[in-house]
């Protein structure tokens, strides 16, 4: 298998340009001395936006979540832009995740469930192996079933990071569109929202993802490594053998 297929960029540089280096142009040079509230503001869209489509370009594939997210950033930038009223940014900030939960929803009438694309893609799981299994063993149909369900749970984590989004703004939005005040409070929120949505919507999302392992353990009696993809399963050999390596001995 070729390496490169799944060579990426480091996490690092994606939380550097997606909300480290933009919460701090925000936060700290959106001051009428620096940049000032417009210029700070287009200046730290630009990081999150020229990344994204950097990678849509490379990647060479028009990822639906990647896209909301584009467009997400980018109305952020209209309504500070414009000067609109917190409302609206922080009613955007709840529609982006509710928009992409119900699409998980919907998509189980679709021919190819979004969760399938999010939890269940090459860079994961074995796919062709799994399909193979749950195929021979006469379980595709419980599987399908049991799909629905995880997609509701996959869904929730998206909800529930709509209402904390939403909370989020209001709490911490209070100064008047176009201020250098309210930029900061928009940086303030970006960076809050890692933690505050972030983290409990990845907690919703890491159950989902061990309740289908489970599932597909079960409906395909492979054990977990084998339902790894290839370079995972590589990976996973050779931690376990550095594990399981002798010390050198002291001299």
């Amino acid at each position: 298998m070729n390496q490169e297929t799944h060579k990426e960029e480091h996490p690092m540089i994606s939380i550097m340009l997606n909300v480290v280096i933009p919460v701090i142009i925000l936060t700290c040079l959106s001051k009428e001395k620096y940049l000032g509230p417009l210029w700070g503001l287009v200046v730290a869209l630009i990081l999150p936006i020229g990344y994204g489509l950097h990678t849509l370009v490379k990647w060479r594939k028009a990822d639906f979540i990647s896209i909301i997210g584009i467009i997400s950033v980018l109305l952020t930038g209209v309504f500070g832009v414009l000067e609109l009223p917190a409302e609206w940014l922080a009613i955007k900030e709840a529609a982006i995740p509710l928009i992409i939960g119900l699409a998980i929803v919907i998509s189980l009438w679709t021919p190819c469930p979004l969760i399938k694309k999010i939890l269940m893609s090459e860079k994961l799981f074995n796919v062709e192996l799994l399909h193979e299994k749950l195929k021979e063993k006469n379980n595709e149909q419980r599987f399908e079933k049991r799909l629905v369900g995880l997609t509701w749970g996959l869904a929730s984590s998206f909800f529930l990071s709509s209402i904390l989004n939403y909370t989020l703004a209001k709490i911490i939005l209070k100064s008047a569109p176009g201020t250098e005040e309210y930029i900061a409070e928009i940086g303030k929120m970006t960076g809050l929202s890692y933690l505050v949505v972030m983290l409990p919507s990845m907690a919703v999302m890491i159950l989902v993802l061990i309740a289908l392992i489970k599932t597909l353990t079960h409906l395909t009696g492979l054990h977990m490594d084998d339902l790894l993809a290839e370079h995972l399963q590589e990976d996973v050999s050779k931690a376990e053998e550095t594990a399981g390596s002798d010390p050198e001995p002291l001299a």
